[in-house]
């Protein structure tokens, strides 16, 4: 098994002191030295799978202005992160500036991001618009940002959250080769 640390995939490792091909324990333990709120996820059409979902009960996860941090494991070994950005007293316009204000520090960071998806819907008065951005610095290693706004028209507001997923793919397909193998012929 190579050890989930593959040689540049270092050009994009995942926050909170995670890295790529960590277990479960590693998320579950800084949950509990902040006394966190932790939901796990057991998808029974995806052996093998486990997605950890961890938030604060109020305001937002320690060192952070996130809101929500979700690891999703195979074979017991993280693969991807997402980190949710959500703040119910900030409005619309004050989340799509937090959005900008770290896509562009990411940009600094990591370097430039091409843009995904500019799209917007109406649906039962409802208007959503949804904005994505992707850097791919390793063919298999990404770094995606979305930003959703849900205007109600009916009652004349504007909610937006945003999210940031580190997923490294290249890791993902060796897990899984793996979990092909234990499932045997």
């Amino acid at each position: 098994m190579g050890g989930g640390r593959l040689a540049g995939q270092a050009l994009l490792e995942p926050p909170f002191g995670l890295h790529w091909g960590d277990s479960p324990e590693k998320l579950l333990g800084w949950a509990a030295r902040h006394a966190l709120d932790v939901t796990v996820v057991l998808p029974g059409d995806e052996p093998g799978l486990r997605i950890i979902k961890v938030q604060a009960r109020k305001g937002p996860l320690p060192g952070s202005q996130a809101a929500v941090v979700e690891g999703r494991f195979l074979v017991g070994r993280l693969y991807e992160l997402t980190v949710h950005y959500v703040d119910k007293d900030a409005t619309a316009d004050a989340m799509a500036t937090r959005f900008e204000d770290l896509r562009k520090q990411l940009s600094v960071q990591y370097g430039m991001f091409a843009a995904d998806r500019k799209q917007r819907t109406v649906e039962d008065k409802f208007v959503t618009k949804t904005i994505a951005f992707h850097h791919e610095p390793v063919k298999g290693l990404l770094l995606l940002l979305a930003l959703t706004e849900v205007e109600d028209l009916l009652r004349q507001s504007r909610d937006a959250r945003f999210s940031i997923i580190y997923r490294n793919e290249n890791f993902k397909k060796e897990m899984q080769k793996e979990l092909d193998g234990m499932k045997g012929p």
